[in-house]
């Protein structure tokens, strides 16, 4: 079976699978050690380690360059988190995410805010965006489409709902092979997602959010940790430095 194949299996509705998200050929071997099955990069915490920060600001050479760094030393399938394909052009992103797929990572995921700007790239041409990548990428790579709705908004309302089940269906159309909405977390807003979007549901946990088993009842597919952990660890760095010197 393909590393890729390997990796859509583990996207059960009702049985997660977590991907704790790394950033750098260190983190992914302490991750495996724990028993993880697959490997998910994040982009907050790949820029933060290597000093430049998100939203873009990692060279693309970089970003290439740690997931061959990870996939050399870890033999566990890897996706990495492509923010926005570095271009808001289809052809251009498209491109971009073929040579991604070059590295050997089995997908990504590819963002609809408009990074480095105001809120989210028009729903026909986040389609146009998807439908290329599908198209540069072949039926063998996993595209985690992302919405950010929740994120740029403070009232999650069943309004806002409704827009993220019309994105869900559209990132679909277009060929997405997930669906990614970040600051989902009520399970009564999950479970509508999971019966009207048909893709796997992907969540982010948060400090303060359910339990995984919660989510899991309500039908999540995947559940990853975002910048949570990087976070955490760099707060405890600080800590046992201060203790040190102190």
């Amino acid at each position: 079976m393909s590393a890729f194949q390997t990796f859509a299996d583990l996207h059960v509705p009702g049985d997660p699978v977590v991907l704790y998200n790394i950033w750098d050929p260190g983190s992914a071997l302490a991750v495996a050690a724990a028993g993880a099955k697959a490997l998910a990069t994040g982009s907050h915490p790949v820029g933060d380690a290597a000093g430049y920060g998100d939203g873009h600001k990692v060279p693309l050479a970089y970003v290439f360059d740690n997931a061959r760094r990870i996939m050399a030393v870890v033999d566990l399938p890897l996706t990495v988190d492509f923010e926005g394909a570095y271009s808001a052009d289809p052809d251009q992103g498209a491109t971009n995410v073929r040579d991604l797929q070059e590295t050997g990572a089995v997908g990504c995921n590819f963002e609809d805010q408009v990074v480095g700007g105001d809120g989210l790239h028009p729903l026909e041409l986040q389609f146009r965006r998807i439908r290329a990548i599908r198209d540069a990428v072949g039926s063998d790579f996993f595209i985690n489409a992302r919405t950010d709705l929740l994120l740029k908004s403070k009232q999650h309302d069943d309004a806002l709902i409704d827009q993220v089940v019309e994105r869900g269906k559209a990132f679909a159309g277009a060929g997405a092979s997930g669906f990614f909405v970040p600051r989902l977390s009520d399970p009564a807003q999950i479970e509508r997602v999971v019966r009207e979007v048909p893709l796997p549901l992907n969540v982010i946990a948060f400090p303060g959010a359910p339990e995984k088993s919660v989510w899991a009842q309500a039908g999540v597919a995947r559940i990853s940790h975002g910048p949570f952990p990087h976070r955490a660890l760099m707060a405890r760095l600080t800590e046992m430095a201060r203790e040190a010197t102190g």
